[in-house]
């Protein structure tokens, strides 16, 4: 029988950041998965009420109401994401950029590709399948606009 890690939801967890290299590792126990042109924030639910936190901690829920307003969830959770502007069939930060600028949210999109804290649990220690799972399943309870989940790849 496994130990879970209870806790109270933290505040902002810090980011892990994307490591640059040369090629991808060619092994079958690495998931691959696309680096959109976005901005990347924490998504932190509770009990229906949302919070975006950007990675330097700044709080966007301004910036994201729209996307924010989807959170219907009754669980106190915690998303790693991206937002995004898709233009012309792929993401673009300029465009993204430029929405931001005018307050537009008309166009932006949640990717959500990571879930860190679930209902007092701590899931960085989990794998990271079971913690796409997790993800599956509580993104498939919300509306598919703007919300999405990250493809595997």
């Amino acid at each position: 029988m496994t130990k879970r890690t209870k806790a109270l939801m933290p505040g902002l967890i810090k980011p892990q950041l994307a490591t640059l290299k040369d090629s991808a590792p060619l092994s079958a126990q690495w998931i691959r998965e696309i680096k959109y042109h976005a901005y990347r924030v924490q998504v932190h639910v509770d009990r229906g009420a949302a919070k975006i936190f950007t990675r330097n901690g700044h709080d966007w829920i301004h910036r994201f109401s729209y996307i924010a307003g989807s959170f219907r969830l009754p669980s106190r959770t915690i998303f790693d994401s991206e937002v995004v502007v898709v233009h012309e069939g792929r993401t673009n930060f300029s465009e993204l950029q430029a929405d931001l600028a005018t307050g537009r949210q008309d166009r932006m999109l949640f990717c959500a590709f990571d879930i860190l804290h679930h209902n007092g649990e701590d899931l960085r220690g989990k794998p990271q399948l079971y913690r796409k799972e997790r993800l599956k399943e509580l993104i498939d309870m919300l509306p598919a606009d703007p919300l999405q989940r990250a493809p595997r790849w």
